[in-house]
Formats: structure tokens, sequence, C-alpha cells
């Protein structure tokens, strides 16, 4: 079966019918579903740091529950494509519970070991926050599909907000419970990813992507083994298919790598300069809601400009935001929060228009499979970022990991700017 093209471009009004009540449903989740990534993020760098002793490896939890995304992105992805969404996310949303506890164990018990495991585990659960965009996207006519990733990513922001807000809280209830403060956060996550599970798993009926396969009348999916005998590979796409495919992992893994890296080590920057906490906690925070918050203007430019003018200036506002970062004072709470801000408004207008290209390129009777296919690689790229993060900061402190963010982004929009944009989806004027 081909998959979408320019050429079969639909209008708005061929929305199927159910697109609403899933999006609905969606939307619900991933309010739950950001407090719990906010979680890790938030905190994961200060564990680290106060359970190893070492700023040079305070970005090893951060490349540690990259890595396990990376592989929950595969292992999600693969239970999507063989028995739909509702099952696959409800998996994954009960395995970043389970992983929470996991690291809430760790902290109680001082076990490094025990921490790395429980990250490694949160990580393959928060993969299925990602994935679920992709179900937003299912049933959503071609001209829509930017606005449909952005309503889900967009969705996230609420829970994304509260949850750096509320590690002091959390931290307060985890003393009165005689666990470290800086488990209180995991605790939120687990709960969050517990309703989240329940929620998507009674109420997302009918499963977009079944419905989807059966709306378009292709072949079904091997459900043993899934597409291709049992690997996920590229092989039988059209060309410019493949063109599509590769063009929007590449788009999301720059946007991914630049912002790991940075976000990952600001609160250690933070409060190496005298910051408390629950300051950067705010940044973070702040940070956090323009990833998603600006996610309704990365859906209508991915939809009414193009996927690729979409991408390219999400580079450039990467650029800016590495470029800030690396000159605000480190006493600055302000500026450091302006300079992620903006990272995060690059992030998703890079995220979302890579994750259009993807969409449009991948036919419904093998899309989970190559959806997950593509998220891990951006991950394992992201792992890379946040590893390498620490090591940068320890060898040249914070300017060194802005200028090395700034320069990789810059010179990402040279390329773009010289071959005229990646290939991407022609829909509604790309260009």
């Amino acid at each position: 079966m081909a998959s979408p093209t320019a050429s079969n471009v639909t209008t708005d009004h061929d929305e199927h019918p159910a697109q609403r009540r899933v999006l609905a449903v969606l939307v619900t989740t991933q309010i739950l579903n950001g407090a719990a990534l906010a979680a890790g993020i938030t905190v994961g760098a200060l564990l680290a740091e106060e359970m190893l002793g070492s700023t040079g490896l305070a970005g090893v939890p951060s490349a540690l529950f990259t890595i396990g995304a990376a592989v929950g992105a595969a292992g999600i992805g693969r239970a999507c494509q063989r028995w739909g969404r509702r099952p696959g996310l409800t998996l994954g949303y009960g395995i970043g519970a389970l992983g929470s506890l996991v690291v809430v164990a760790a902290t109680a018990w001082d076990s490094v070991p025990l921490l790395f495991l429980g990250l490694l585990v949160y990580g393959a659960g928060t993969a299925s926050v990602m994935l679920a965009r992709y179900a937003g996207a299912d049933l959503a006519a071609p001209a829509r599909r930017g606005r449909a990733v952005s309503t889900v990513l967009f969705a996230t922001a609420a829970g994304a907000i509260a949850g750096p807000g509320l590690v002091g809280a959390t931290g307060d209830l985890a003393r009165s419970w005689d666990l470290p403060r800086l488990s209180g956060p995991f605790l939120l996550a687990f709960v969050a990813f517990l309703a989240a599970a329940l929620v998507l798993g009674a109420l997302l009926r009918p499963d977009p992507l079944l419905l989807a396969r059966a709306t378009a009348g292709g072949p079904a999916p091997d459900a043993t083994t899934g597409p291709r005998g049992g690997r996920t590979t590229l092989r039988g796409l059209p060309p410019e298919d493949l063109r599509r495919m590769v063009a929007g992992a590449a788009v999301m893994v720059l946007s991914q790598v630049v912002m790991i890296a940075i976000m990952t080590m600001t609160p250690v920057h933070m409060t190496d300069h005298g910051h408390a906490t629950g300051t950067a906690g705010l940044v973070i925070g702040l940070h956090m809601g323009a990833m998603y918050l600006s996610s309704p203007l990365s859906g209508y430019l991915v939809d009414r400009t193009g996927r690729t003018p979409t991408a390219a200036l999400g580079a450039v506002v990467l650029c800016g935001a590495a470029l800030l970062a690396s000159a605000a004072p480190p006493g600055s709470a302000p500026a450091l929060a302006l300079a992620l801000v903006l990272l995060g408004i690059g992030w998703n207008l890079g995220f979302v228009s890579g994750t259009t290209m993807v969409t449009d390129a991948a036919p419904p009777d093998r899309r989970a499979a190559y959806q997950g296919f593509m998220d891990v690689g951006v991950l394992i790229a992201g792992a890379s970022g946040g590893l390498a993060s620490g090591v940068l900061v320890a060898a040249g402190g914070f300017g060194l990991l802005t200028g090395a963010g700034a320069v990789l982004a810059l010179l990402f929009t040279l390329y773009l700017v010289a071959r005229g944009g990646l290939p991407g989806s022609r829909v509604r004027g790309d260009g």
C-alpha cells in the first residue's frame, strides 16, 4: 500500500469522526504524563551529583533514562504495531510507574546500582509519553497532522509545568515518610504514570491505529513478527518516502541533542552558583512549559508554511538559545530562564516538523513500528548529548557546553540553507 504523498492530500473535512474522542483521551493522559516526565528531568542530575559525589557524572541519569527510552521506544512501538495504540501505550505507562518506584527505593537505600536500574526502567516508560504524539495523528487528515501532533504535545504542558514546581512539596512529603527529599518527584511520577495507564486503558476506544489500518484498507501487519519478518527496516519504502522519513529523523535528532545537553546541566550550573533547588526547578518548569505550550504555533506553521521551513526555523531558535545561555550571567536566573524558554521553543519546532515528516512517510500497516524505530535513533542521540553534557561542563564549564550546542545548531542551519532545506512533505506549500 502506498504511503501518503503530496498527490493524495485530503482536506480538513476528511477528519475521521473518532479523531476528536481520541484527542480528548490523549490530552487527559498527557497532562498526567507531563508531571511524570518532569520528575526525572528536574532532579535526575541533582540525584546523581548527590549520590555519586561528582559533577562530571551528573549527566549519567539523563543518559540512562534516555537509553531506557530508546529501548522502550523500540519495544512499545512493536507492541503498538502488534496490538494497537491502547495496549502498547498502557504497557509503557505501567513500566514508567514501576521505574519510578525503583528510583525511590534506590534513594531510600542509597544504592547507586539500583538507581541506575530504576532510571533505565523509568526511561523506558517515558518513551510512551513521546510515542503518544503519533497516536494523535493516526486518524488526522494529512493537512492537519501537524496540528494533531501539536495538540498532544500541548497537553503535556500542564503537567510539565506543574511537575518541577512541586519539587518542594513532594520533597516535604518524602521527608515526612523518612525518604530523601529528591525522591519526592519520583513519587509523583509513580502516581501520574499509574493514573495515565488506567485512564488510557479504559477510554482509548476505538484504537486509532487499528481504525486507521481498517480505514486505509491495506494489508494487515504480521501480528507475530511485525513488519518485514521481525526486523523494522526502511527497505521497501518508495525513495521519496524514505527521504522524508530520514529527513524527519534528522530534524528530531538535532533538536533532541542540543536541547537535552543544555537542559540537563542547567540545574547543576545554577545550584553551583548559589541558586536554590526550587529556583532551578522553576527555570526547568518554564523550559518544560515552553517545550509544549509552543506546540500550537509549531503545528500551525507545519501545516500552513510547510514541514521544512518550520524545521529550519527551529534550528535557528536553538542556536540563539544556546548563545544566550552561554552569555547569561551565572547569577541571573531570569537570563537563564529566557535561554531555556527559547531552547524549549526551538525543540518544539523541530520535533513537531520532524514527527510530521515521519508520519507522512509511514504507511498505516507499518506505521507504529517505523515510528518507534525512528524514535530509537532520536533517543540514542539524546542519550549521547546527556552523557556528553556532564563531561563538557567538567572539562570547560557551562560555557563550553552551550558554545558547542550553538555551533551544532548553526552548522545544521547553514546546511539547510545551502541545500535549500531538507526534503520533506510538500503538504500545503512545503518547499
